[in-house]
């Protein structure tokens, strides 16, 4: 039974994302900064929760501490967490204090789990020691003014999936990210009407929202095994909308 970290699980990708690998037989140890883990993951067999802050180190050591102590290994690492700014500012007005806050857990936070994971990962045996997948974003190559911080973010996520692709690819640990697209979370649900008049006007070619489950399927794939020869790879998630047409 493989051992999995996700973060974000409070969320819709990460709640999403926790669901499906206990569905397939994996066992889930969800951290997230609210008071409880989602209650559709309540009473979950083999399903664990940690609240913590993806920023602190003292929780990201806790974190990976507990499954070391509670399991002996870790086989998955899933980097959902992440955060918007507080207020969306114009580049030119945008503040060091948000700047901070957002990189500290997009980036800084995915960086640093990633690091103490794979320190763990490395003394499993077999050729193939883990899978770590990271949620990045359309965003990390799409620029929106008005948050400059979360497309810088994301955009440090890609590069943090291709260093350590290149550096665990030795040791068997397989380092993937996947870049959603429009998603329906609570990150997404204070611009809805924006994303509706934007995919009505044929913004996507598959003419819908995305959905938590589309990206947790993407993530499955890429730790459940199937793809053993694929490292450093981005996937997006997004309906199409990476694509350019006229």
């Amino acid at each position: 039974m493989k051992i999995a970290l996700v973060t974000g699980v409070a969320g819709g990708i990460g709640s999403a994302t926790a669901g499906l690998l206990l569905d397939n037989g994996m066992t889930v140890l969800g951290m997230d900064v609210a008071e409880n883990a989602p209650a559709s993951l309540v009473g979950r067999e083999n399903f664990t929760y940690f609240r913590g802050d993806l920023a602190s180190t003292a929780d990201r050591e806790s974190f990976v501490a507990l499954a070391v102590r509670k399991y002996g290994r870790i086989d998955v690492l899933v980097n959902v967490a992440g955060v918007a700014p507080k207020v969306r500012r114009d580049l030119l007005e945008m503040t060091e204090e948000s700047y901070d806050f957002v990189t500290g857990v997009n980036t800084k936070g995915t960086l640093f789990l990633t690091q103490a994971v794979a320190r763990e990962m490395i003394k499993n045996e077999g050729d193939c020691r883990g899978y770590i997948v990271n949620i990045s974003s359309m965003s990390g190559y799409t620029s929106s003014t008005n948050r400059g911080e979360y497309c810088v973010s994301k955009a440090g996520v890609t590069m943090i999936t291709t260093l350590f692709a290149d550096r665990l690819a030795e040791y068997g640990i397989a380092v993937n990210e996947i870049r959603p697209g429009i998603i329906r979370t609570g990150m997404t649900e204070k611009v809805k009407e924006k994303y509706d008049r934007l995919i009505d006007g044929g913004l996507l070619p598959v003419k819908r929202w995305g959905e938590p489950e589309d990206v947790a399927r993407a993530v499955l794939t890429l730790c459940d095994g199937s793809l053993p020869y694929v490292t450093g790879q981005s996937v997006d998630v997004d309906g199409g909308f990476h694509i350019r047409r006229l």
